[in-house]
């Protein structure tokens, strides 16, 4: 068991995803497993016969920080997920930005402002940011991380700004690409992506124009559609309506297999 510790928490240091699974039930009640995430056996054991079906549930529920009890024939397991800190780059130190930052640190995300424009990329404007980089995009790449714990939110109007992360985010496998914009500046966007060879699939990646319609006014509440936009995506469900008049359980089970 010891082991099985230590490889959890070889796994948060390193901030990594990784998935725990405990046998709740069946021969194997007590043992425990630590996976990494592409499911690979870290320390621990699986029980024999399931290990398989295990493993794919695992990662399937890491892909969007879930937990579950889960029965395998005779055997019961609780798989819980390690979910690393989510890394948010903000794209344009403006006034949305300065809300989103705000709000985004209180939901546990680390924020990273960059602006080109120093004087509203300051400290004093995003007290609460992890990081504020002062300058263009396409020149401060090798200081920013583009990964699977990575959220990029774009909120200059500049392609020059915007273009440079884009494709950067486009070729990594960040969880989130959100652009703020009209419709139309979004299918230039998207145009300009596909003349540089990525495909419809690519470019459906980009949320655009950014965010969910709650029929936000102000910076503030635009930064609020914008996380909530997010948090659907980060969890990998719900229908971003109204839960008011909704029959049954407001709370609902996440659907099975994701």
């Amino acid at each position: 068991m010891v082991a099985v510790f230590d490889a959890i928490q070889r796994i948060l240091d390193a901030e990594e995803f990784g998935s725990v699974i405990s046998v709740v039930s069946g021969e194997d009640t007590g043992s425990k497993a630590v996976l990494d995430f592409d499911g690979r056996l870290v320390a621990g054991s699986l029980p024999a016969g399931t290990d398989q079906e295990i493993r794919a549930d695992a990662v399937k529920l890491m892909k969007n920080e879930q937990r579950r009890a889960l029965d395998y024939d005779s055997v019961s397991v609780f798989i819980e997920t390690l979910a690393p800190p989510q890394d948010l780059l903000i794209f344009g130190a403006v006034h949305i930005g300065q809300s989103l930052a705000l709000f985004a640190g209180q939901m546990g995300y680390r924020v990273t402002i960059v602006d080109a424009r120093a004087a509203f990329a300051t400290e004093e404007r995003f007290s609460t940011a992890h990081r504020v980089l002062v300058g263009w995009p396409g020149d401060l790449m090798d200081q920013l991380l583009f990964d699977r714990r990575t959220w990029v939110v774009v909120l200059a109007h500049d392609q020059r700004h915007e273009d440079p992360v884009l494709e950067a985010a486009l070729k990594s496998d960040v969880r989130y690409i959100g652009a703020m914009g009209s419709k139309r500046t979004h299918d230039l966007r998207l145009g300009r992506l596909r003349e540089k060879g990525f495909s419809d699939a690519d470019v459906a990646r980009v949320h655009g124009p950014v965010g969910l319609d709650i029929g936000a006014e102000t910076p503030q509440e635009v930064a609020v559609s914008i996380l909530a936009e997010m948090t659907k995506v980060r969890y990998g469900h719900g229908t971003g309506v109204s839960l008011h008049g909704r029959p049954g359980r407001v709370h609902l089970q996440r659907p099975e297999g994701t």
